[in-house]
């Protein structure tokens, strides 16, 4: 059989600061849903760190949802994460088990945001508002303007090399973000730089 695993070089390097973050951020118990997994080795990587947690990872790329389950797979972790699901966050309802949406006590998002249209940014978040329960929170991963300006000259160009490969994408402003929660009941209540320009902003559930 030929190894279906991606390897994201991304993935290998902010993994470290990003479980580091959320082991100051997670419940201690319960279902962490994972939007956008990609190679899937977030998932395997919070899994194993989280052992208490559930980790249910998520992408609409077959090819992505393959490699997901063939790191899972390799882990040997097959007996207590569960396959990955097909979720698209512009069509909804998402498709979760019951089992996964009553277990619910965080969403994680990482690298999603600048590399979708703004209509799957206000998805997630009026799903996430609609699954979490009161006080879960939303973890949001990746590059951010912050009050109309970018926050480094690579994320400039980086943002003017995405809008060049799509004009729907691009590096979306927390100032946007906050215009989105006065209609959703979400607040913000944590934001955290991190390594190459990053930023990890925490929502939660009101």
């Amino acid at each position: 059989m030929t190894d279906q695993r991606l390897f994201f070089p991304a993935t290998e390097r902010n993994r470290q600061p990003i479980g580091d973050l959320l082991e100051t951020l997670l419940p201690s118990s319960g279902t962490v849903l994972e939007l956008a997994s990609g190679s899937g080795e977030h998932a395997i990587t919070f899994q194993q760190r989280f052992p208490q947690l559930v980790w249910q990872a998520s992408d609409p790329d077959p090819q992505h949802q393959a490699s997901i389950a063939a790191w899972i797979s390799h882990a040997d972790l097959g007996e207590t994460m569960p396959l990955p699901l097909a979720i698209d966050v512009l069509e909804r309802p998402w498709p979760l088990p019951a089992a996964i949406s009553s277990a619910l006590s965080a969403m994680v998002c990482i690298n999603l945001l600048h590399i979708s249209p703004p209509d799957c940014s206000r998805a997630l978040l009026q799903e996430a508002a609609r699954l979490l329960p009161a006080g879960a929170p939303l973890i949001l991963y990746g590059p951010f303007q912050q009050n109309g300006q970018h926050t480094s000259a690579s994320n400039a160009a980086f943002d003017a090399s995405l809008r060049q490969r799509n004009p729907l994408w691009g590096v979306r402003d927390l100032a946007w973000i906050e215009q989105l929660l006065e209609t959703i009941p979400l607040q913000r209540v944590g934001c955290h730089a991190m390594p190459a320009n990053n930023v990890t902003v925490v929502l939660e559930r009101c």
